[in-house]
């Protein structure tokens, strides 16, 4: 087993044949379910703990991503929630991401914090494109359809943005907001994970409706999608995946 899923809102309870199991990491606890479906066997973490109890500035990001490693994970696909700031993308749209614009505050965000080395880990590509391709053959097989790829703005959180930054996103370039993607991928990638997302468009983004976007929306939009954006995860992955130049572990201290 050297794949998983790491879920957000609204993914917790569809894996009925799951073995659920803490890990201890030097950074604290992770919750884990290892899964079995038609034979096949993979990891799946509740980014926001069972329940959804866990908001998203208060992860332990690399308590979770440690996890993963010391399984011997070396595949994550993760989706997402995502609001959308750009008209391309509407609700009930699948994006996969390409690019990321950090705008978090406060979170602990690299493996590197003992001083014993400086480390600078390259973010040309931090999605990684051969399991991004992976899934899209996947999902063009399952007929589920991807809208196209998307540059992501992660926030901090718990509120949601204002009118005036969600303006202030949309011209850099932004065009779905998130709150939970960095630092995740970050931390993959200083472990040497391939790491991809998939982000589900849950509301049009504070501004651009009238309707204000609440978390019982962000909900059931997930709950329209999940299942097959899951099926899809679960079959790339039954797809042969070559390590060849897979990301190489950045040596996370400890």
């Amino acid at each position: 087993m050297n794949q998983a899923i790491i879920g957000g809102t609204g993914v917790y309870k569809l894996f009925d044949d799951k073995e659920s199991v803490t890990l201890k990491t030097k950074y604290g606890p992770a919750e884990v379910d290892l899964v079995t479906i038609d034979g096949f066997r993979f990891a799946f973490l509740p980014r926001h703990g069972r329940g959804h109890s866990v908001p998203p500035h208060r992860i332990n990001y690399r308590a979770n991503i440690r996890a993963l490693r010391d399984l011997g994970i070396e595949f994550i696909l993760a989706t997402a929630a995502v609001g959308s700031c750009s008209e391309r993308f509407v609700p009930g749209d699948v994006v996969v991401l390409r690019d990321f614009l950090d705008f978090t505050k406060n979170r602990p965000s690299t493996f590197f914090e003992d001083g014993s080395e400086v480390a600078h880990v390259p973010m040309g590509e931090p999605y990684c494109p051969r399991l991004t391709d992976a899934f899209l053959e996947t999902a063009r097989d399952n007929r589920l359809w991807v809208k196209g790829s998307a540059v992501y703005v992660c926030t901090e959180g718990p509120r949601f943005e204002t009118a005036a930054e969600i303006r202030m996103f949309a011209r850099m370039g932004g065009e779905v907001v998130g709150m939970t993607s960095v630092p995740e991928v970050v931390l993959a990638k200083e472990a040497g994970i391939c790491y991809a997302s998939v982000g589900i468009v849950t509301n049009l983004c504070t501004g651009m409706s009238e309707e204000e976007a609440t978390l019982r929306q962000v909900q059931e939009v997930m709950a329209e999608n999940r299942a097959a954006i899951l099926r899809c995860c679960v079959d790339t992955f039954k797809r042969p995946m070559s390590k060849t130049g897979r990301d190489e572990p950045a040596d996370p201290r400890g």
